[in-house]
């Protein structure tokens, strides 16, 4: 057992765990007044049901034995209730228990992005049904894909074992995967009423909340990547370097097309491009140098910037930008690896750049678009089925008025004067 890679997880897991705060208040900033609270509770509703799933059958289905050695899923009986997970192994490096925490995190946050492209308008309890779902049948399984390395005895997924391609930190299982699955509920769901007509779309209500969120974001991916190295040592710290980096420059990228296109580079702009640039990077931070990852995270800010407005030309209502930032980011970083990859970096493989021919590239785009495509599809299918059931929507009158009170019966904002609140009389003040 190695103690300083333990002390590093457990560490990097409590930095994962405060992404989850950080995400609520990032898309909570952007929405109206009247719909923060709802926003926050999709948010830490949906870290809170799948932690429960992760618990039943959620990790064996990620990191069992794969089934018939298929790589599609793993033995859901092999840890059932988390059987075995808390045995000390004095052989691992790692205890297991801390990694099947730190991963219940991904898990729980690749759910929860997804509520930002359905903000103002989706039922509490139906986007905590389809977050139970949805999770079971298109997270776990690409999880498993992404995620579950072969090991003694042990069969992992089909994308990183046979397909070969890099995957870091979830550029796929967690970007493309929750994008795709946005992309999906949204063309189910249907816009916003009034979305782009004329004051019909509500501005953020509050920016430095949204700058917080993405501070805290950018805080907690340094465990998001850096923890994915399992260990302590250089490749860890190769994580962390280039996902700063990234970071940088993609904001950068992104403030130069705002101030191109508009003139004005904002504070919005700056707090996405950030959050572009971490996406971006999550594939590729062990993959590749800091000048890579410096360009790495230029492409990234900037490419996410123009899809932002597709949304626009398409006729697709994704209220937060979880598509134009996590799908098309996350295929610019899963896709740039094939290019950008230095042998030099942790990964050791070389992309195009390098001398490596096209021949990674190829497994990037596999297995990209083979998430991409599994994703939307089974997404659709589910949120077809519990729209024709229960139904997802809101009526027109809870969307309007405003999502908090009708479905919380609370307000974030009390901005009336009670007079029983009144402060006693007192020697009159003037100035």
């Amino acid at each position: 057992m190695d103690t300083g890679s333990t002390a590093w997880i457990l560490a990097s897991t409590a930095l994962v765990c405060l992404m989850v705060p950080g995400l609520a208040l990032f898309y909570g900033g952007m929405v109206a007044a009247k719909s923060i609270l709802n926003m926050i509770m999709m948010t830490f509703g949906s870290v809170a049901l799948v932690g429960c799933v992760w618990v039943l059958y959620g990790f064996s289905a990620a990191f069992g034995d794969s089934i018939g050695g298929a790589g599609l899923l793993g033995d859901v009986t092999e840890y059932l209730g988390l059987r075995g997970v808390t045995a000390d192994d004095p052989d691992a490096v790692i205890p297991l228990s801390v990694f099947a925490a730190f991963q219940a995190l991904f898990a729980a946050l690749t759910a929860a992005l997804i509520c930002g492209a359905i903000a103002d308008r989706i039922k509490f309890g139906a986007w905590m049904a389809f977050t139970g779902i949805w999770v079971t049948l298109v997270y776990l399984p690409v999880a498993h894909w992404v995620f579950a390395f072969d090991g003694k005895d042990v069969v992992g997924g089909w994308i990183v074992n046979r397909l070969g391609a890099v995957d870091f930190a979830g550029g796929t299982a967690v970007h493309i995967n929750s994008g795709a699955a946005a992309l999906a509920v949204i063309l189910v769901l249907g816009r916003r009423i009034g979305w782009q007509k004329k004051g019909g779309q509500a501005r953020p209500h509050n920016l430095p909340l949204v700058m917080l969120g993405a501070g805290l974001l950018w805080f907690g991916w340094f465990g998001f990547n850096g923890g994915s190295a399992l260990t302590s040592g250089n490749t860890a710290s190769v994580a962390v370097l280039n996902t700063f980096t990234a970071t940088c420059s993609a904001m950068l990228g992104w403030l130069l097309v705002e101030k191109l296109r508009y003139g004005h580079p904002t504070s919005l702009g700056a707090a996405s491009g950030a959050i572009a640039g971490l996406v971006a990077i999550t594939p590729s931070c062990g993959a590749v140098s800091p000048l890579g990852a410096l360009a790495l995270g230029a492409v990234g800010g900037a490419v996410c910037a123009l899809a932002v407005g597709l949304k626009y030309r398409f006729g697709y209502d994704d209220s937060l930008d979880v598509v134009g930032i996590h799908l098309v980011g996350g295929l610019t970083g899963t896709l740039l690896v094939g290019v950008l990859a230095t042998a030099d970096a942790p990964n050791a493989v070389d992309g195009l750049l390098y001398g490596g021919g096209l021949s990674l590239l190829g497994k990037q785009a596999v297995g990209a678009l083979s998430v991409l495509a599994y994703s939307f599809c089974v997404t659709w299918l589910i949120a077809k089925m519990l729209d024709m059931t229960m139904g997802l929507r809101v009526r027109p009158e809870v969307e309007q008025e405003g999502v908090d009170v009708h479905l919380h019966a609370e307000s974030a904002y009390d901005l009336t004067h009670s007079p029983s609140a009144a402060p006693a009389a007192g020697p009159a003040v003037t100035g």
